[in-house]
């Protein structure tokens, strides 16, 4: 006789109990949460920068935030260290020059710096130095930046020619007016706005 097994109908027919869905634990890398503080610093300033603020923004929990971060200050320190990076990029590709073009390179960097920039941009760096005002942290990385803005700019005139305490002025004077002009609103103050430009930046790079 053959051993066949027989099932119970009473075990067979017995619905099976659901298994509750895995919910996978939301968890954000460290570039995430810099990026949304920047979103946050950019349209709130630094007082608006705050954890709970972060972790509603991103839809997960505080405790995600700490598993990177031991505190808000570790975090803020990541946000300068990121603009800090971006802007010596940024400095470093905009003064790049091959010997013999220096003046170009520094109409070129005028052009680059006194362009419209984008709101997003800008408001970061204005965030960034009105954060500077009240932070020694935020101060230090802020005055890094723009000596080496200053310093790689002086390099150009001095390559060009120029002696090293008129490079040091044309380089100031370089970056006060282009910092300048993206503070200003003046569209309707020239009918002719690129020559208007032009003319300014010969004034700054003219031997």
């Amino acid at each position: 006789m053959e051993n066949n097994s027989v099932n119970s109908p009473a075990l067979s027919n017995k619905p099976s109990r659901p298994r509750k869905p895995l919910v996978a634990r939301t968890q954000l890398a460290p570039d995430s949460w810099v990026d949304a503080a920047i979103d946050v610093l950019a349209k709130e300033g630094i007082a608006g920068l705050r954890v709970e603020v972060l972790a509603k923004r991103c839809g997960v929990t505080k405790g995600s935030f700490y598993w990177h971060f031991k505190d808000r200050r570790a975090l803020l320190d990541a946000v300068l260290e990121r603009w800090r990076q971006g802007r010596i990029r940024d400095i470093e590709k905009t003064t790049a020059v091959s010997p013999g073009q220096e003046r170009e390179q520094l109409h070129y960097a005028i052009e680059v710096y006194g362009a419209s920039r984008n709101r997003k941009g800008m408001s970061i760096e204005l965030a960034i130095r009105d954060w500077a005002r009240h932070d020694n942290q935020a101060a230090a990385v802020v005055e890094a930046v723009d000596i080496y803005r200053l310093e790689c700019t002086r390099r150009l005139f001095v390559a060009a020619g120029m002696s090293d305490a008129e490079a040091k002025s044309r380089s100031l004077l370089l970056y006060a007016c282009v910092f300048g002009l993206s503070l200003m609103h003046y569209n309707t103050f020239d009918s002719n706005l690129p020559d208007l430009k032009q003319r300014i930046a010969e004034h700054i790079v003219a031997g």
